[in-house]
């Protein structure tokens, strides 16, 4: 397909939904939930610097954040103490 075409059609959508509003509901979920793993993300990041004296080390993933970031707090300590007893 040609270049512009393509951009021409996602254009054109992008202005249709512009135009007539996209349903707020779905759109708000999806982008709390993107926040949430950013959130979760920056968790694990915090505690991969701060827990390299102690010798903590969790990985940052899409699974480990998410679990951090819709948990909260609980649920890094949890990743955490999966770290260190069961792996």
């Amino acid at each position: 397909m040609d270049p512009i075409m393509v951009i021409s059609v996602l254009g054109g959508l992008i202005l249709l939904i512009l135009l007539m509003g996209a349903p707020m509901r779905p759109v708000r979920f999806i982008g709390q939930g993107f926040v949430k793993l950013l959130i979760g993300a920056l968790f694990l990041f915090f505690l991969n610097a701060f827990g390299n004296q102690f010798g903590i080390h969790v990985p940052i993933n899409l699974v480990t954040s998410a679990i951090s970031g819709f948990l909260g707090i609980p649920g890094l300590f949890s990743l955490v103490a999966i770290q260190t007893w069961v792996l």
